[in-house]
């Protein structure tokens, strides 16, 4: 089974605020943005040869309208696909964040849940529960419109990223990345 899971396009949100779990809203690029990821899709289809089987998303407005801009507007929507929940950091400036927890966030990302939200395997539990779903489901071939965190958890979860290298692997906004399960 391939998932083609498409992150999300550019948010309006200036560099250095920590958000996730938030509703942010798209840049006023999103139209040109949105083509561009279209496009991208149908070429996905062309080279896989047939169509998708089934198409989720996460229900953040950011994923539910660039799924709609494709042409998928009954396209599923799924909580395990959501970004991560940073609690009480969300909208805020990480220069501004005052909570210790923080620090320690930096030092074990993978463990240490941000104080109110959850931690990179809380999401991982999430992600590794839709996956496990999708690959018993008996779908050959799944569109997936989320987030960069659920991407690379999905990464982890099947081996295409480790611990040491998995921020290499955060795909760019807009951007398309496959998966194939057992």
């Amino acid at each position: 089974m391939k998932i083609t899971f498409v992150r999300h396009t550019s948010v309006d949100v200036e560099p250095g605020i920590c958000y996730g779990r938030t509703d942010v809203a798209l840049k006023p690029s999103f139209p040109e943005e949105a083509a561009l990821v279209k496009s991208s899709i149908e070429e996905a289809i062309i080279k896989n040869g047939k169509a998708f089987d089934a198409i989720y998303r996460s229900p953040l407005s950011r994923c539910r309208l660039l799924a709609e801009a494709c042409g998928y507007p009954d396209a599923l929507s799924d909580s395990r696909l959501l970004e991560m929940d940073f609690g009480e950091w969300e909208m805020k400036r990480y220069d501004d964040i005052r909570d210790p927890r923080l620090q320690q966030w930096y030092d074990d990302w993978l463990h240490i849940t941000p104080t109110g939200g959850e931690s990179f395997l809380d999401q991982n539990k999430r992600v590794r529960s839709f996956l496990e779903e999708m690959s018993a489901s008996g779908q050959d071939n799944v569109l997936v419109f989320t987030h960069a965190g659920v991407i690379m958890n999905a990464m982890f979860v099947t081996g295409r990223a480790t611990v040491e290298n998995l921020f290499s692997f955060q795909p760019p906004y807009g951007g398309l990345v496959e998966i194939t399960l057992p």
